[in-house]
């Protein structure tokens, strides 16, 4: 959104009261797999209690209200956004030609990667969840949604602010439009083959041992077509709000009414094709409710105190602004990061000249920073808004999915760390060759 985390004056919370988000995070990875049904029941208001005390914290101790007003219309924005995305693409059904081979798969995925680019990673995630599933209907596994979040959800939109949510602020900053495409293509295509090379290992394991009629499925007299086509105009005009700047709400509105339109003007039997329902949207909006309101203190600390992290190089931005997008949400952690680059250099962020200077004469890090807050959104079920829904989606549908820390202990470690080392000494060691 073009006007998220652009105003409120920081403040210098105590440590203390970054417990709240803490235990937000600690709620999200435990409860689902200690009593389901009791998260399931109580998600909102563990949220908004939580929330609660933050807010409660800023508006009467700290005496910033207009801190918490403006996490609030972050919020909103946040909301509209994924929302409308959501429910567009839910109004288009892609009916899918038999049970995808492993190569099948992998095009699949370059071209969500691909698409990611030109709708955002919450538009092609919304869009090609459900035909994802239903190619791999007969055995589809954990892996398949895992991945699926790593390619389409998140490295995949690393080539143009509309891509993923961090580079469009850094856009919206003063950052070329086309920077991110000439500085960071070699990057997501080592990240994005990575990635599917190791997929086709998996996923032709999991179709060899596949019974034989699952193996010759695609013989099936299916074939591949797309319905709800009038939804694309609804979808250009959620793209073209999010550069609205003024006035303020008009964005929102806009995206707003292509959500609304898309639900009347979609054929019953295309949401019914796609078994289509407002649960995931509902319980992303709840968790988020949580995590924008606790996350507040978090950020701020962090900013405040950037420079005594000894961000010294473009190295320690990789990283640090990689586990911090990982930990917390992507989008926030980048422009924390940009500022403390930006300070670095005696430059101001709210400055479009100075961001621009920080683009000509330290690239690298900027480049750090937008790697890291792309790439590591895929670390953890929080690090981009996609990755909740996708999962949520996923569950609604009968497929199994990790738990929090089975997402993060048996995949996002074990293969997406390992790409992150190659990158960063292929980008910002001393022996760089990029």
């Amino acid at each position: 959104m073009p006007h998220l985390f652009l105003a409120a004056v920081t403040a210098d919370p105590s440590p203390l009261m970054i417990l709240p988000f803490a235990l937000m995070l600690l709620a999200i990875a435990l409860m689902p797999f200690v009593n389901l049904h009791w998260w399931e029941r109580h998600l909102p208001k563990v949220a908004v209690g939580l929330g609660v005390v933050t807010t409660v914290y800023y508006v009467f101790y700290l005496g910033n209200p207009g801190r918490m007003l403006h996490v609030a219309h972050e919020y909103v924005s946040f909301i509209a956004l994924i929302g409308s995305l959501f429910v567009v693409a839910g109004g288009i059904h892609i009916e899918v030609k038999g049970e995808a081979k492993p190569w099948v798969n992998c095009l699949f995925l370059f071209i969500g990667a691909v698409l990611a680019n030109v709708i955002g990673t919450t538009g092609a995630s919304m869009l090609l969840i459900r035909p994802w599933m239903r190619m791999n209907k007969y055995r589809i596994t954990a892996f398949h949604i895992v991945f699926f979040i790593f390619i389409v959800s998140n490295v995949g939109g690393c080539l143009t602010p509309i891509g993923d949510p961090p580079l469009l602020l850094g856009y919206l900053k003063g950052v070329p439009f086309w920077w991110v495409l000439q500085k960071c293509w070699i990057a997501w295509a080592i990240v994005v083959v990575g990635l599917i090379a190791v997929f086709y290992a998996l996923d032709r394991r999991n179709f060899l041992r596949a019974p034989r009629e699952v193996r010759e499925a695609e013989t099936r007299r299916e074939t591949w077509r797309i319905e709800g086509w009038g939804n694309v105009g609804f979808l250009a005009l959620i793209l073209a709000a999010v550069f609205i700047k003024q006035p303020v709400g008009l964005s929102e509105a806009l995206m707003l009414t292509a959500a609304v339109g898309s639900w009347f003007a979609t054929p019953k039997r295309v949401h019914q094709a796609n078994a289509f329902n407002f649960h995931p949207i509902r319980e992303v909006a709840w968790l988020f409710v949580g995590i924008f309101a606790t996350m507040v203190p978090a950020l701020d600390y962090l900013e405040i105190h950037a420079n005594e992290l000894g961000l010294t190089s473009e190295m320690k931005f990789f990283w640090l602004t990689g586990v911090l997008s990982g930990a917390l949400d992507n989008a926030p952690t980048y422009l924390t990061f940009l500022a403390a680059a930006m300070g670095l250099h005696d430059l101001s962020l709210n400055n479009p000249e100075h961001v621009r200077q920080l683009v000509a004469t330290h690239d690298h890090e900027l480049i750090a920073i937008s790697l890291g807050a792309v790439f590591f959104g895929a670390m953890t079920y929080i690090g981009n808004g996609p990755n909740f829904m996708v999962r949520s989606i996923a569950e609604q549908a009968k497929v199994k999915t990790p738990s929090f820390f089975a997402y993060l202990l048996k995949y996002a470690l074990p293969i997406l760390i390992p790409l992150m080392v190659l990158i960063s000494i292929l980008f910002f060691s001393r022996w760089r060759l990029f």
